[in-house]
């Protein structure tokens, strides 16, 4: 058997509905099972997506759906929006709550209501008992602070959650941002940006960390490594950055490969699933 199907990658987040991928996602999902990866986990931006997430799921056997509003969407939420995503949360394969988050960077929702969206589907989270995928861009202060509270709430509550609270997905922040959430057990994910030639600081973030706290993601079609850099990212990428990390921290990729999955199987669940 060829050495390049013995490892077992995950997909912690790739954007396989969108239409980028309508023209040959099954042969893009047949190259990630070639690759080694075995699961792909499928979030939603908005109720739309999050419906086609879960299609996904539904025809894919190796993707898996996250059900949310993204920040930049937060103009799509209305009154029913939260009840919307309770009629889909209990889809068989929906296994987080994500993509949730602020992001500051783009005014596309003002920044009022996009604490109030994210503060809301935090507490569906924990109400539905399921971890949360979180999108940050230049709102560190407030991602921080926000979860910190909401993970000890769980603590409180004596939650199983708040040992597995989710993962801070695409991470650029700082070394010190990332031990912060690592203390409140999230996860922090890691894309092809690590590839990059001017991401010292996304590289001292791998260095830093330990493997136990990292999950691997594409975000494709978004965010692809180099040296495949300008073209669309997908899912068999995730070897790159499995790869990259291997490197910085001087240890062999099958057990980077072992440790992220054997992770990000204790917060998804999915293998607890029987398709």
């Amino acid at each position: 058997m060829s050495a390049r199907l013995t490892i077992d990658l995950v997909d912690t987040h790739c954007h396989l509905n969108l239409e980028e991928f309508d023209p040959d996602r099954r042969e893009v999902i047949t190259r990630a099972r070639e690759n080694g990866i075995s699961r792909i986990l499928v979030p939603g931006i908005d109720i739309a997506t999050s419906k086609t997430a879960i299609k996904c799921s539904v025809d894919y056997v190796q993707a898996y759906a996250a059900v949310g509003i993204h920040p930049n969407n937060g103009l799509s939420w209305t009154g029913g929006s939260l009840l919307e995503l309770k009629q889909l949360v209990y889809e068989e394969k929906v296994v987080a709550i994500g993509e949730i988050g602020l992001d500051y960077y783009r005014d596309y929702t003002p920044k009022e209501l996009q604490r109030t969206i994210f503060s809301q589907q935090l507490e569906f989270a924990a109400e539905v008992g399921l971890p949360v995928i979180v999108h940050n861009r230049d709102a560190s202060e407030d991602i921080i602070d926000r979860l910190t509270i909401w993970q000890r709430n769980l603590e409180a509550l004596g939650s199983r959650l708040a040992n597995h609270p989710g993962m801070l997905h695409s991470f650029l922040g700082s070394v010190e941002m990332a031990n912060v959430m690592v203390a409140n057990h999230f996860k922090i994910g890691i894309t092809g940006a690590v590839t990059f030639r001017n991401a010292q600081n996304l590289q001292a973030v791998v260095e830093s960390l330990p493997l136990e706290s990292i999950f691997i993601e594409t975000d494709a079609p978004y965010q692809t490594p180099h040296p495949f850099r300008g073209k669309r990212n997908e899912p068999s990428n995730v070897r790159i950055v499995a790869e990259k990390i291997a490197e910085l921290k001087a240890i062999p990729v099958e057990k980077v490969a072992t440790v992220t999955t054997q992770e990000a199987d204790k917060l998804f669940n999915w293998r607890e699933i029987h398709c």
